[in-house]
């Protein structure tokens, strides 16, 4: 099996746990899931749908980009909502982080998130042939 390689990115929040912000295997970034928390305070975003999606997207968009890769790469998402009464209101900020050829997406209820939060986010997404 070819070596798997922990990524980690200065411009995310840093783990809370035993688990890699990301991890690189066989040209896939593999990011884990991310929260609304704000990468330089540390602080959870609290607020409406929006925003807690958008401090989400944002976390999830400075790992790939750190990475080397780009939004365009992500190739699967998977997003997990704490009321999907929300569902429209999340869609219509996500499509602004995928405008064209948006990657396979899974979404879900979660049952109840991390800190009472809102939504978490995981990805996959492919890099660049480049080595990171």
């Amino acid at each position: 099996m070819p070596d798997k390689k922990i990524f980690n990115s200065d411009n995310a929040p840093k783990p809370k746990g035993p688990y890699s912000q990301a991890v690189i295997h066989n040209g896939l970034l593999y990011i884990s899931g991310q929260a609304p928390i704000d990468t330089k305070s540390g602080v959870v975003v609290r607020g409406t749908i929006e925003e807690e999606t958008e401090a989400t997207l944002n976390n999830i968009k400075a790992i790939v980009e750190d990475s080397g890769a780009s939004m365009k790469d992500v190739l699967k998402i998977t997003c997990y909502l704490a009321d999907m009464d929300n569902f429209e209101r999340f869609n219509n900020v996500y499509k602004e982080y995928f405008k064209e050829e948006p990657p396979a997406r899974t979404t879900i209820q979660a049952g109840r998130l991390p800190l009472d939060i809102q939504v978490v986010i995981d990805a996959i997404a492919a890099l660049p042939s480049s080595p990171v």
